[in-house]
């Protein structure tokens, strides 16, 4: 009984939540970043001004991707379809037709695991606390 409270423990945990972002590139993944986010995102994950208020058109800036930012509030799946997809295409995939994001899609720019590797390392920036706070948005995976 004590073996099977243990599993029971240990495929709850963050861990296997976030199983997508474990054991990724890290330096490729900043080097993406670096390569195809820095431009909007900013060098430094700082995002631009003003990213809460919307543009003249009617576009949020791009938001930071550090601790000061809402990216670690959002699960792995919707970081993966915000990127791969862009923000219209991951939205409207989930429903929602009537925001108008500036976040372009990177699907057949970048590899599925490229994409992977820079979320691991944008994650990898956060202190351990936002890391984990992330983590548990994760549904567990069987």
């Amino acid at each position: 009984m004590r073996g099977l409270v243990l599993v029971t423990v240990c495929l709850s945990s963050p861990a296997l939540a976030d199983h997508e972002l474990l054991h990724r590139d890290l330096i490729a993944g900043e080097r993406l970043y670096q390569q195809q986010c820095s431009s909007c995102h900013g060098a430094n994950l700082e995002g631009q001004a003003n990213w809460q208020s919307p543009n003249a058109d009617g576009v949020l800036p791009a938001p930071p991707h550090d601790a000061t930012g809402h990216t670690w509030h959002h699960d792995n799946q919707l970081l993966f379809e915000y990127t791969k997809l862009g923000g219209q295409g991951a939205l409207a995939a989930r429903g929602i037709d009537d925001f108008n994001s500036g976040m372009p899609a990177f699907d057949g720019v970048i590899t599925d695991d490229e994409i992977w590797n820079i979320l691991a390392y944008i994650r990898s920036t956060w202190p351990q606390p936002v890391q984990d706070a992330q983590a548990s948005r994760n549904p567990p995976h069987e």
